[in-house]
């Protein structure tokens, strides 16, 4: 049987993208086998899904600033190098692909020390860290945006646009509705800050919440730890702390969407043409790449963008109203859009380089 490594981790946002390529995997036939951390978010999404083989090993975070950990972390990075040789060799795959995060680095370098074609995708439109060591050990770079192509030698760069999961597509309104109790002749406001949650826009739309719930129904994804139990009941107002197998169902039956401008989201919400205001990261908390990320949507017409150092009460609230009242003619630009779910080319990469 044929074999695949798949990997990425630390944040939701490298882990979605290998969930949503791990059916079509399945019914080619793919032994599949995903290595990862213990502790990491990745191995709490992986582990639920049958039939696959999930391999922890040690692994350090790349940082560009200042941290006790930078002295032992690369020793942990070592070892998990150590670790993925043994692992690779043993499983015998025909193909790695990796989808980021600093917990692929070991394992695209062991892969590389194997001799497996190794695939990196890039979701942003600069590379990460991570990211910019890995593809340096592979064989083909799958990009999300068109404008990162540029960014690698050329030939080895790819547009493929991101891996969506099929399910997704197939979220049913009336059952988000009746998830959250919410009616039929209301609009929907989604808001949510990514799989770590956005202090920053929870303080913000809670702040909010007795001018929103006028006009919307609001339901709030606030991340692990964020959920405010004075809150619970409120009217017109549900929230989480995080949403996986309801998630279709809530983005179904959202007609707005407030978020982070993480590159795998705003790709969801194009493919559901779910106008979205986008409050990206800022610089003090980020490398920038979704400040990028969301005026490149912003300039398509797919999104309108508010920067966190310009949020406030007042600016926010009428972000979204104008969302709002002008969400038509993002829905249209969006229907235009030729970026479509990039499974299928994915999936092509891979068959191609398994060959090899």
């Amino acid at each position: 049987m044929k074999k695949i490594v798949l990997t990425g981790g630390g944040t939701a946002g490298h882990v979605t993208s290998n969930i949503a390529l791990i059916p079509e995997l399945k019914k080619q036939g793919w032994e599949i086998h995903y290595i990862g951390t213990h502790d990491g978010i990745e191995h709490k999404l992986i582990s639920g899904i049958p039939g696959i083989t999930y391999h922890s090993i040690k692994s350090g975070k790349l940082r560009r600033y200042m941290d006790i950990k930078n002295f032992t972390d690369p020793f942990r990075v070592l070892a998990g190098i150590g670790q993925s040789i043994n692992l690779i060799r043993k499983i015998k795959p025909q193909v790695i692909f990796s989808k980021g995060g600093f917990v692929s680095v070991p394992v695209v370098m062991g892969g590389w020390f194997n001799r497996v074609p190794v695939i990196v995708h890039e979701s942003d439109i600069t590379p990460g860290l991570a990211n910019k060591i890995a593809t340096r050990f592979a064989k083909v770079v799958c990009t999300t945006f068109p404008e990162t192509v540029k960014h690698f030698a050329p030939g080895k760069a790819i547009h493929t646009g991101t891996p969506i999961r099929r399910e997704l597509l197939m979220g049913k309104a009336d059952m988000g509705r009746r998830l959250c109790g919410f009616s039929a002749d209301k609009p929907v406001l989604l808001v949510m800050g990514g799989s770590q949650g956005a202090v920053a826009i929870n303080k913000a739309i809670r702040a909010l919440l007795n001018k929103l719930t006028r006009r919307f129904q609001v339901v709030h994804i606030c991340g692990k730890g964020n959920y405010d139990s004075i809150l619970e009941g409120y009217p017109g107002y549900k929230q989480f702390e995080y949403i996986n197998e309801e998630l279709p169902d809530i983005m179904a039956m959202a007609d707005l969407v407030v978020s982070r401008a993480g590159a795998n989201s705003i790709f969801e919400f194009l493919a559901l043409k779910k106008p979205a205001l986008l409050i990206p990261l800022p610089l003090s908390a980020s490398r920038g790449d979704q400040i990028l990320n969301a005026r490149s949507f912003e300039k398509q017409g797919f999104s309108k963008v508010l920067e966190q150092e310009n949020m406030t009460e007042d600016t926010l609230y009428d972000h979204i109203m104008d969302l709002y009242h002008n969400s038509e003619k993002y829905i249209n630009a969006m229907k235009e859009s030729n970026s479509g779910n990039g499974i299928e080319k994915v999936l092509e990469i891979i068959k191609a380089q398994a060959k090899k």
